[in-house]
């Protein structure tokens, strides 16, 4: 609900105004001639007192979500955009989902998938984005971050794995550049989680399911001398279906001490996540149609990593009357040890192309707001003011190995990267109907980079005369580097009219990249043409984007809440350090824009429907100007013939962007009996390559749940998956690579094959099947 306020006769003043928030004589000007308007000669009635928090209201006591419920009327800066949406954590839990990660796709046209082990980072798809594992989602827990900048894997890495759904008291899902509390990854959009203070009653539960599928929790709050303390112990194993068994081995625990509430209170939070598993990777496609693979097998059967998470998180808030301040602090450690092989025998056609990936980061950081409403010339105003600091300290890098030995380093880099950020923004309540806001937000990130790489373990390839030579890049792509961005954000909403409300907003963004592709100079792995070092473009800091959306929300049928949004996002530049390679892949400028309908229904009580779609367009901007060199030399004589260049040329494809997304959800039941729940999910066709040559299957997945709860708070349940049976793909790819089975495995070895087309390899669609149907049986019960 928009906020409220109580005038008194001279309360209204400006002067009066700007005392109370201290603002300057120059902006109390400004907004004197601002209001001086034919919108000023209309008064307006006296209002309620105001109330305030410091953000969207969440709920500070919970019982373990059982039925759902209607979701908490949204924070004035939680409904300035018609996408924008709070989820209770009864309505996260309220259908079946396989791992922790999917519980956020309660988010309309989001979809959350996976194309390795159980616990690794998500991918992540929205808005025409195939979002690696997190990039442009920003993904917060109790006001930490969870997106990783300059990550050993993939810029933005957001890591799901180790949330424990059933403890969310609310999920704030905000899409767009528009929020001047929102800044770093968060351009395609935010995801607010909170965990609850404290539960009304002890749970536990314990589910076993297809696939040596395995899960128990229990969690319970305490009275401390006035304060309540949360405990909550999660235990988890998996198999899969594959032919390589996941054997993930997942261990979580929360414990929370807080007094008060989230407006008026202080917490002190505790986390601790440990994580192992064997992943089966995607697979090439012409591998299983000739049967040299089945479905469910896997190239490496060492794929696989294992992942630690500590955190420790402070929150103090306060209100009084027409002012609310909240400050958040924290500290993290993550460990992270990835092995991986994507191209087989592509780069190594003797051992191999496994690569490992590592990460060891210490992160703390800080988020404070400060929150007045006032009056300037009898309009209600709402003016935030905030602080947000980060600064990580990490040690990661890039190895070749074999069967998990590794034998050279690729990367091997220590570094430091700090920055904060600057926002405020204000609300001016026109007339009843009409609220506008405005804001601003600036951000610094600096840099250090410092490699850590010698001549013994730095790699090895031969030159022009056969030789084998090190190159060690290393110190030559060490060196510092920071950079400053300024992001405005603007918004109008109009209404209620007949329950209906339109929305207008404007932001800028941006997106950090990873800093290593900042101060790199040369390439890691190749020689020049003249067997020196071969130099490679640097990338910046920080990209901007920009984006705009119209919309509207309406209620007009009684129990149908419906909501639709035109919206366009460009970026800068695609630029980016890859992971995986150790080095920077030139990307343009882009544009996205799309449509994005969502609509909930609920007739009665016992009964709820979901239905959502998201249609998009994704292109890339200009001329791809490095792919079109390389192209021309995989259709030069004596490289055409290969094939290589399918899939190669130049085109204006954003890869594996999503062109429709949708789901239908249907909840029956009540807190006590009977209950059940549909969930249905579809991702569009999607280009794998630049030139479209290669595309994704469709895949729709349905999900089914069926369950009793006991009055004596006990409930059994059963969840099955992938009920049709689905045979898509949870994840596709097209790349080249090479088997030891390809005829053009045995022309490059003896040197008969292009260099070209030798490095590409064959070009294929690579995917992650579908897993197939699955059941898994909960039985709960409260202490």
């Amino acid at each position: 609900m928009p906020p409220r306020f109580a005038r008194g006769a001279e309360n209204g003043s400006i002067t009066r105004s700007c005392r109370l928030f201290y603002l300057s004589q120059s902006v109390c000007a400004i907004a004197l001639l601002a209001v001086a308007s034919p919108l000023s000669a209309r008064a307006q009635e006296a209002l309620p007192e105001i109330e305030i928090g410091a953000d969207a209201p969440r709920s500070t006591s919970a019982a373990l979500p059982s039925s759902r419920t209607t979701a908490p009327d949204q924070a004035r800066n939680s409904d300035e955009a018609a996408s924008v949406r709070t989820f209770t954590g009864a309505e996260v839990n309220a259908t079946p989902f396989t791992r922790p990660g999917e519980a956020l796709e309660v988010v309309p046209g989001l979809i959350v998938s996976q194309h390795s082990g159980e616990g690794k980072a998500n991918q992540y798809f929205l808005r025409g984005f195939n979002l690696d594992h997190g990039a442009d989602l920003a993904l917060h827990l109790d006001g930490m971050p969870l997106n990783m900048r300059t990550h050993g894997h993939a810029q933005g890495y957001a890591d799901a794995n180790f949330l424990i759904p059933e403890l969310l008291s609310s999920v704030v899902a905000r899409k767009g550049p528009y929020f001047a509390d929102d800044g770093d990854f968060a351009s395609a959009g935010s995801l607010h989680l909170q965990y609850v203070d404290r539960l009304d009653k002890g749970s536990w539960s314990v589910t076993g399911g297809s696939f040596g599928y395995g899960r128990a929790l229990s969690a319970q709050s305490f009275e401390v001398n006035g304060a309540s303390l949360l405990t909550a112990v999660e235990t988890s194993v998996y198999d899969g279906p594959w032919t390589r068994p996941d054997e993930v081995r997942k261990i979580n625990g929360v414990m929370r001490w807080s007094r008060g509430s989230q407006d008026n209170g202080v917490s002190i939070t505790g986390m601790a996540y440990a994580n192992r598993w064997y992943s089966t990777d995607q697979i090439p496609q012409r591998a299983v149609l000739g049967g040299a693979l089945p479905l469910w097998g896997g190239v490496d059967r060492t794929d696989g990593g294992d992942t630690t998470r500590f955190s420790l998180s402070t929150r103090w808030s306060e209100t009084d009357g027409d002012r609310a301040s909240r400050i958040e602090a924290y500290v993290v450690r993550t460990t992270l040890d990835l092995y991986n092989n994507f191209t087989y025998f592509l780069g190594h056609p003797d051992i191999g192309d496994q690569f490992r990936q590592f990460d060891r980061r210490s992160l703390l950081g800080v988020n404070a707001v400060h929150k007045v409403a006032y009056e300037i010339a009898r309009f209600p105003v709402e003016t935030r003011v905030g602080f947000q600091g980060r600064y990580d300290d990490m040690r990661l890098g890039l190895q070749e190995t074999a069967r998990r030995r590794p034998y050279d380093a690729i990367r091997n880099d220590h570094v430091n990267e700090g920055g904060f950020a600057l926002w405020t923004d204000s609300t001016l309540f026109l007339t009843p109907w009409l609220r506008s806001t405005a804001g601003v937000r600036v951000d610094y990130v600096h840099a250090d980079v410092k490699s850590l790489q010698t001549l013994f373990d730095a790699p090895r390839v031969s030159d022009s005369a056969g030789d084998i030579v090190a190159i060690l890049s290393g110190p030559f792509n060490s060196g510092s580097k920071g950079a400053a961005v300024v992001s405005p954000k603007a918004g109008l909403v109009l209404g209620p009219f007949h329950k209906t409300e339109l929305f207008l907003n404007f932001g800028e963004g941006f997106h950090s990249t990873d800093a290593r592709g900042t101060v790199q100079n040369f390439d890691t792995t190749a020689l020049s043409d003249t067997d020196g070092f071969a130099q490679v473009a640097r990338i910046p800091l920080l990209v901007k984007s920009r984006g705009a959306e119209i919309g509207a929300r309406t209620r007009i049928i009684d129990g149908l809440a419906s909501s639709i949004s035109l919206w366009w996002l460009d970026f800068d530049s695609e630029n980016q350090f890859v992971g995986d390679t150790g080095t920077t892949s030139f990307g343009r400028p882009s544009r996205r824009y799309g449509l994005e309908i969502a609509n909930h229904y609920t007739p009665v009580p016992w009964l709820h429907f979901e239905g959502d779609v998201a249609l998009t367009h994704a292109r890339f901007r200009g001329v791809d100007q490095l792919q079109t060199l390389a192209w021309l030399d995989l259709v030069a004589p004596g490289a055409i013939g290969y094939g290589a260049f399918l899939g190669n040329a130049p085109g204006n494809y954003l890869t594996n962007a999503p062109n429709i997304i949708a789901s239908l959800g249907l909840e029956v039941g009540e807190s006590s009996g009977w209950f059940a729940a549909l969930k249905y999910r579809y991702l569009g066709v999607r280009p794998l390559t630049e030139d479209g040559y290669f595309k994704s299957p469709a895949t729709g997945v349905l999900n089914l749940r069926i369950g009793y709860r006991f009055e004596n708070g006990w409930r059994i349940q059963a969840d099955a998956f992938n009920v049709a049976n689905s045979r898509s793909d949870q994840i596709t790819y097209a790349y080249g690579s090479l088997l030891p089975a390809d005829a053009l495995h045995g022309l490059c070895a003896g040197g008969v094959a292009p260099g070209a087309v030798c490095s590409v390899g064959v070009m294929d669609r690579h995917f992650k099947p579908a897993e197939p149907p699955a059941v898994r049986v909960t039985v709960g019960g409260i202490f």
